[in-house]
């Protein structure tokens, strides 16, 4: 089988450089994108002069304004980052046919076969990061290799505005050097658990077998065991269809009370519905999403033989998913309720012709190693 050439492109630092392209007085200033530092919003992006504070996504802004109070505060604009990212993706299509976007500023790309006859994936790679520097104004950084397991970890080895390769032949001893948090699926409690197996690089996870990572990581464990082989046969998928629906609020003030929870999370529940009946869609597993007010957060979910497609659906399980967190016993700063697993498309359409009626109305550089793939 001929090697695949898969290319990982991920914009640097995108909702802050867009604000700071759009205002050059935020250019070289710390820029957070986010809720209100006096509030209880957080940080959806920040520029990389945020991040030497040690500011990132997902950290309240609170907390990011007392680690840089000089930083400046911009509300998120999505219909104007959608606006750029649909720019950046007409330039993919100009070098490969099969593109799956991940989110609005990344995608993986397949030039096994190149479209426009650039026999080298590096070289593809470093023109499309020039077009896209030259029509956008915006950085990019890529990487490239032979499975998207590599392609994806390699374009975060050089960022901002690097690209980097690694090519079949130097896969595996990379992988076997690569901090196991570096592999993906692998969160916080995954990289502690293998951790305390003595695992801290693909060179100890090697010498586990395929049952023995399945019986500690269940289906996980397989993909362990094939990418720290260098084996990733998973297709660049260019239609990739919604994942999920879902809805989430923070509170201004933390709850404590379970009952009132329980109000809002049915308020929730209601706007899943309509998105859900809008959409099209009925999903097979539900999620509740539960953040303490020490930020950790835990998510509770049912996946059941009837799908999931009303409030009343979605609030038959979620006081009993509530009653399995410590919600009450500790407050409470987040809800979130999320439907997943969705029917496929074939199976929507034929369900949803019988069920429409019942609903209720409602310039870069080509940096990092020097490797040509």
């Amino acid at each position: 089988m001929e090697q695949r050439k898969i290319l990982h492109i991920d914009m640097d630092a995108f909702f802050a450089s867009v604000e700071q392209l759009d205002s050059p007085a935020l250019q070289g200033r710390p820029v957070i994108v986010g809720g209100d530092p006096a509030g209880r919003g957080v940080v959806a992006a920040c520029s990389y002069e945020a991040r030497a504070f040690g500011i990132h996504s997902a950290m309240s802004c609170a907390k990011a304004y007392r680690l840089c109070p000089q930083a400046e505060f911009v509300r998120p604009r999505k219909g104007r980052y959608s606006e750029v990212s649909q720019q950046i993706m007409a330039i993919f299509r100009q070098y490969a046919d099969l593109i799956e976007p991940l989110s609005l500023d990344e995608a993986f790309l397949d030039v096994s076969e190149n479209i426009r006859g650039i026999p080298s994936a590096t070289w593809t790679a470093h023109a499309i990061r020039q077009d896209i520097y030259a029509q956008t104004g915006l950085t990019a950084s890529a990487g490239v290799s032979c499975n998207k397991f590599l392609a994806k970890v390699a374009s975060d080895l050089d960022k901002p505005n690097g690209l980097t390769v690694i090519t079949p032949e130097q896969a595996v001893p990379f992988i076997r050097r690569l901090p196991v948090r570096k592999f993906f699926g692998v969160g916080r409690v995954t990289e502690k658990r293998m951790l305390a197996m003595g695992i801290r690089r693909g060179t100890d996870l090697v010498r586990y077998s395929r049952s023995e990572l399945v019986e500690v990581f269940g289906k996980s464990g397989n993909f362990f065991y094939e990418i720290v082989r260098g084996i990733d046969c998973r297709p660049v998928q260019p239609r990739r269809g919604r994942k999920s629906v879902g809805s989430e609020v923070t509170f201004k003030e933390d709850l404590q009370c379970r009952a009132q929870m329980l109000q809002i999370l049915s308020q929730q529940a209601h706007r899943v519905e309509s998105a859900l009946r809008k959409k099209q869609l009925r999903g097979r597993t539900l999620v509740l999403k539960v953040r303490y007010d020490d930020f950790v957060t835990v998510t509770r979910s049912r996946t059941s033989g009837c799908l999931f497609c009303t409030t009343s659906d979605i609030m038959a399980h979620i006081p009993q998913l509530l009653a399995t967190t410590e919600a009450g016993r500790r407050k409470v700063r987040l809800l979130g309720v999320t439907v997943t697993n969705f029917q496929t498309e074939q199976e929507n359409k034929k369900k949803f012709r019988q069920l429409l009626l019942p609903f209720p109305p409602p310039a870069g550089r080509l940096a990092g190693n020097e490797n040509v793939y």
